[in-house]
């Protein structure tokens, strides 16, 4: 306690401390060497980093407001002020994310039963609606592929089309269709959960291909904690994102998802608020109906419908090791329409 309060007068002073010209390269330059340093030899010593950014971020601040600010004229007192707030507003987020992420809960997988007796059922759904069918394809064989022996896999086909039924016939599949397209992907699924009776449920987009291991890493889970109502792996793409394209960095430069499924929903984790992302999740079907199904009030109805199971006091597991490989969106319009309906949809939720 007293460290920590030391530590808080010790930023505070030097937020405020007026350092004079010829000391200020100095002083950049050592702060600067000091946290490539951490982050490059020491990444366990994070926290130090964190404190050193958001020292040196609230000292700019209070520099901008004490000593750049002009109020001359009504226009340089606008543009000046907002400008000023875009920036207090991009601190406010760095601080906020580092509060997010501040402490990572990688959770390692839960040994299953050596019993088969004692597994529950899995259904595994794979909603599709306009899919190529040989994307969906790939999707269907390899969760008929889990290495699992109580599972039964779905098709769900809002596109009602003979060649899907056809191929979940080839394959083994069930298929599952209905009369009407209401709500998408979330009345899909919901259809789907009053003709099935898995005591759990595993959600693939239809490009979204499950590796062998996805019901042995994730079953364990729910079996051991009767809370968890909802256990998510990341979105690994086996093709390159539109900047990787565009700009020549596959594998030099990670993809633009690697943050939020390796390190936010990571430290989501150690507070318990790991969401739903859609696919390449397992979740407990008594808890999804115990919220009415998954959300269909908002286009983002996997994050909606997160936020109602924990709301209800459910417990969520984020388990950071791929368990399935998909593709991610070809083109940059595509990339940006994709994100806009992600962001349009968490305006609804608010």
């Amino acid at each position: 306690m007293l460290g920590a309060a030391l530590a808080s007068l010790a930023i505070v002073y030097y937020v405020f401390l007026r350092v004079p010209l010829e000391y200020q390269f100095f002083s950049a330059t050592v702060i600067l060497v000091v946290s490539i340093g951490l982050a490059r030899y020491r990444p366990d010593l994070k926290l130090y980093l964190v404190l050193i950014s958001s020292t040196v971020s609230l000292r700019y601040i209070v520099w901008r407001a004490t000593h750049t600010l002009t109020f001359y004229s009504v226009t340089d007192t606008i543009l000046g002020l907002t400008l000023f707030a875009a920036e207090c507003y991009g601190i406010l987020i760095l601080l906020l994310g580092y509060f997010q992420t501040v402490q990572e809960y990688r959770r390692v997988p839960v040994p299953l039963p050596s019993d088969p007796d004692k597994l529950p059922w899995v259904d595994v759904f794979i909603p599709t609606y306009n899919e190529p069918v040989s994307v969906l394809q790939r999707t269907a064989i390899g969760a008929m592929a889990m290495d699992y022996p109580k599972k039964r896999v779905y098709i769900l086909d809002d596109g009602r089309r003979e060649n899907v039924r056809a191929l979940a016939e080839e394959l083994g599949c069930g298929y599952l269709t209905r009369k009407d397209n209401k709500h998408a992907k979330a009345g899909n699924i919901n259809e789907a959960l009053k003709r099935t009776s898995g005591e759990y449920v595993a959600i693939f987009d239809a490009d979204h291909v499950p590796v062998r291991s996805f019901l042995q890493m994730t079953v364990g889970f729910l079996l051991q904690d009767p809370k968890i109502a909802l256990v998510q792996t990341p979105h690994h793409f086996f093709n390159p994102d539109p900047f990787q394209r565009n700009l020549l960095v596959q594998g030099i430069v990670p993809a633009e998802q690697e943050l939020f499924y390796h390190i936010i929903l990571v430290g989501n984790d150690f507070w318990n608020s790991a969401f739903f992302c859609g696919s390449c999740a397992l979740l407990r079907r008594s808890a999804l109906m115990e919220v009415g199904g998954v959300a269909h009030e908002t286009i983002t109805e996997d994050a909606h419908t997160a936020l109602k199971l924990h709301a209800k006091g459910w417990h969520s597991a984020y388990l950071a090791i791929p368990q399935a490989a998909g593709l991610a969106t070809e083109r940059y319009a595509f990339h940006v329409r994709q994100r806009m309906r992600w962001a349009q949809g968490m305006v609804q939720i608010l």
